[in-house]
């Protein structure tokens, strides 16, 4: 019988553990993924510390997932064995519901997540469906597209589909796991880029990932700095602090956006004044369907963009969950199986 291993998690809040599965076939419209590398992710940590009738234990985390096709299942048309996958947060759709029926996979209902909806990818072999799957392009290594499945198609997508447009004024709040991915697409895509975090410690890292501007918004306050600066068209909002957001939103140009991206239950503090003077607004955006994984890491491996990763080994993985949840991780944990 051949076998691979996983890190499951058996209680909610427990810890990991290692164990061996049998190694499990594909089904139609399925293929098989050794894993090579798997971004940890802080929404991991929701799935494993939350009991709900909705997350099923044992539970084996991991929706960042890069690695190589090795069996493929009946009607697969257009992947083969040995092709090069990531699969991120959106692990396929029901092709059922409205959305869906209007071409809106990523706001499926009935929304498949690696890790949730199915055993994902801390392990050394993964089975999905073939509409999670995006191509792996020359030059990007799995280690640095793991993160792309969700934090770099996150930030890049949150980006491309807002009002900003080449040359424009744009502000990334926050310079950790997302926000250093944003600085980045920001510059290459052509905006005048502002970063925002509190302190100037990362100031020098800011710069160096591309911005043109820094603001510490503990020393200043960045509505002011960006209304000095022009307005800011788009603000990234990828801190996962609704206080810090909310006090962007009057450094917005007229008919500047606020893109949500950072998650927290916390509720934004913004009155119909401060919207309607300006034609102001704030969306939220989801991460990205498999197209869109795919196009982000062609763009990252075009421009140089890169996650900035710190590499474990799977049986590290309560280590590397640990290192994520305090903080110091800089900016993604990716665990690798050697294969």
């Amino acid at each position: 019988m051949s076998v691979m291993r996983v890190a499951q998690v058996a209680e909610p809040r427990g810890s990991f553990e290692i164990v061996e599965r049998e190694l499990p076939e594909p089904g139609p419209g399925h293929v098989r993924i050794a894993v090579e590398a798997v971004g940890v992710c802080h929404t991991d940590a929701v799935f494993v510390q939350t009991p709900s009738p909705a997350i099923h234990f044992p539970l084996v985390p991991g929706h960042e997932v890069a690695g190589r096709i090795d069996a493929v299942g009946e009607r697969v048309v257009g992947w083969g064995v040995g092709a090069r996958v990531e699969v991120g947060w959106f692990g396929g759709q029901c092709g059922h519901c409205r959305p869906c029926r209007q071409g809106d996979f990523i706001s499926c209902v009935n929304l498949k997540v690696p890790g949730l909806s199915y055993d994902g990818g801390y392990a050394t072999h993964i089975v999905v469906p073939v509409e999670a799957l995006a191509r792996i392009p020359e030059g990007l290594s799995a280690v640095d597209a793991a993160p792309l499945g969700c934090a770099g198609v996150t930030s890049f997508m949150g980006l491309r589909s807002s009002v900003a447009r080449a040359g424009d004024l744009v502000a990334v709040l926050g310079v950790g796991g997302l926000g250093h991915l944003g600085i980045q697409y920001a510059t290459r895509m052509g905006f005048e880029t502002v970063a925002i975090a509190r302190g100037r410690d990362k100031e020098d890292l800011a710069r160096h990932l591309g911005a043109d501007h820094y603001i510490d918004s503990l020393s200043s306050d960045p509505a002011q700095v960006l209304k000095d600066l022009g307005g800011a068209k788009v603000v990234l909002g990828t801190a996962a602090n609704s206080d810090a957001m909310s006090a962007t939103i009057d450094g917005l140009a007229p008919r500047g956006q606020l893109v949500v991206i950072g998650v927290t239950n916390e509720l934004l503090k913004v009155t119909p004044t401060q919207l309607i003077g300006g034609s102001k607004s704030l969306s939220g955006h989801p991460s990205g369907t498999a197209r869109e994984v795919e196009e982000t890491m062609t763009f990252s491996a075009r421009t140089g963009v890169r996650p900035m990763v710190e590499t474990m080994p799977l049986e590290e993985v309560n280590d590397a969950f640990a290192r994520m949840l305090s903080g110091a991780a800089r900016f993604r944990m990716v665990l690798t199986t050697g294969g």
